[in-house]
């Protein structure tokens, strides 16, 4: 069975990298940039117990005497204030893979993702030469689709607990859903490390042009 390539009409205009997919990508890692970011914030800068103790001290330095549970409610405030901003991100990201699910069907033939792990996968199995090489577009591909997978499952788990209200009914399962959520957070930011590291490290052995690639779309 040979590989059926698909048919361009101007190959010298082809782009390795569409339009759509590459404002995609970069969207894409700024919401999930600022939806991280959030999460930080709130790890650390607005963490309840530390914003309590600080709220309590300043006041207490300015005159006012509040006590824990007072202070604990202003603190309370600030921290649902990011996890709105984080919210806000959170159906960006919802809306941004719905467009990519989309756009899965509209991009041309070579471009899809389904069709560059078949082509991978069938290299690798059908050639002997080269046969590293096959493996490594393989592994790199799978990555790519388990990549996607884990923002679905953080889109649909964040969806749930956003809508938590309307959910009544499904209460139950709500800390099941919140700790699947974080698990998966850990995943992305380690995709993201991996994903850092693999451009840099191809950058600097023969495959330079990954980045600006993604800006300008290179040649297929």
């Amino acid at each position: 069975m040979t590989l059926i390539e698909p048919i361009r009409q101007n190959p010298q205009h082809t782009k390795k990298y569409s339009s759509p997919l590459r404002l995609w990508h970069w969207g894409n890692a700024l919401v999930i940039c600022g939806s991280l970011i959030t999460v930080l914030i709130n790890s650390t800068l607005s963490d309840r117990i530390n914003i309590t103790k600080v709220v309590q001290n300043e006041l207490n330095h300015g005159g006012i005497t509040v006590s824990a549970k007072q202070a604990g409610s202003i603190s309370h405030t600030l921290s649902g204030q990011v996890w709105k901003i984080h919210a806000y991100f959170g159906y960006a990201l919802a809306g941004l893979l719905l467009l990519r699910l989309v756009m899965e069907f509209f991009q041309q033939a070579d471009q899809k993702l389904i069709r560059k792990i078949k082509a991978a996968y069938y290299h690798y199995k059908a050639t002997k030469a080269n046969r590293k090489l096959y493996q490594h577009e393989l592994t790199v591909k799978t990555i790519y689709a388990v990549f996607y997978l884990l923002l679905i499952i953080m889109a649909i788990t964040g969806l749930f607990l956003a809508f938590e209200d309307l959910l009544a009914p499904y209460k139950a399962i709500r800390h099941t859903v919140k700790e699947i959520h974080g698990f998966c957070m850990y995943f992305i930011i380690a995709f993201i490390v991996i994903h850092l590291i693999g451009v840099y490290l191809a950058e600097r052995r023969g495959s330079a042009g990954i980045v600006s690639d993604m800006i300008n779309g290179g040649k297929a």
